[in-house]
């Protein structure tokens, strides 16, 4: 995945889980790591907050929550970002750990929030599918009564209450299907947030911390 200004490399694609480009990575963590010439490379250009409250690069984000999905849920992360213009300092390694979980604590906030509205509106529709299908069925009896030809009054009734059913999918397609893939990214968003984070800098030895 490459951006204008940005390169980003997975070497772990081709190898076991728990290695980073052949080497073993501690206590079975899987690994990312990030190519890019200079730090501020993996944050918005577009975003005046401070340097610490920036968002991250879009292309970036979404290559690290996808890397993150292939790995085994419970399974210790880590990020690797190498610099090529820039030398690593410990400054800099603090401010972008202290970035990066900061940024996915809030998109991890922000996808549980949408997961509890997505619950309130399930809520709402199955309410008001239960009380449409309670009407039709109470219509559907009246008028089975006052319909002279007892096959029509069956079919009018019939119908009537397979549309209170049709009424009361979309609260059944919520809290069957819809909530748990939000669940499942929130998760994620909490262990990326967990993650261990370093900087090695054009400088630094690949072996240095």
């Amino acid at each position: 995945m490459k951006g204008d200004a940005l390169t980003l490399e997975i070497p772990a694609a081709a190898v076991p889980q728990g290695t980073t480009g052949g080497a073993p990575a501690p206590g079975g963590q899987a690994v990312l790591e990030l190519h890019v010439a200079e730090m501020r490379q993996l944050f918005n250009a577009m975003d005046p907050a401070p340097f610490r409250e920036r968002d991250l690069d879009p292309n970036a984000y979404a290559y690290i929550v996808d890397w993150g999905r292939e790995t085994r849920a419970r399974q210790p992360l880590g990020l690797v970002v190498r610099l090529s213009r820039e030398a690593a300092t410990p400054e800099a390694g603090d401010l972008l750990r202290d970035a990066v979980h900061a940024y996915f604590g809030q998109r991890a906030d922000a996808t549980r929030l949408r997961l509890r509205q997505l619950f309130r509106v399930g809520r709402v529709s199955l309410l008001i599918g239960l009380a449409f299908l309670a009407f039709v069925i109470v219509v559907g009896e009246y008028l089975t009564l006052r319909i002279d030809k007892e096959s029509y009054g069956y079919l009018v009734k019939e119908s009537l209450i397979i549309a209170g059913w049709v009424a009361l999918w979309r609260p059944l397609e919520i809290f069957l299907y819809d909530w748990w893939p939000i669940r499942a990214e929130a998760k994620l968003l909490d262990r990326l947030s967990e993650m261990d984070v370093r900087v090695v800098g054009a400088s630094t030895p690949a072996g240095t911390p």
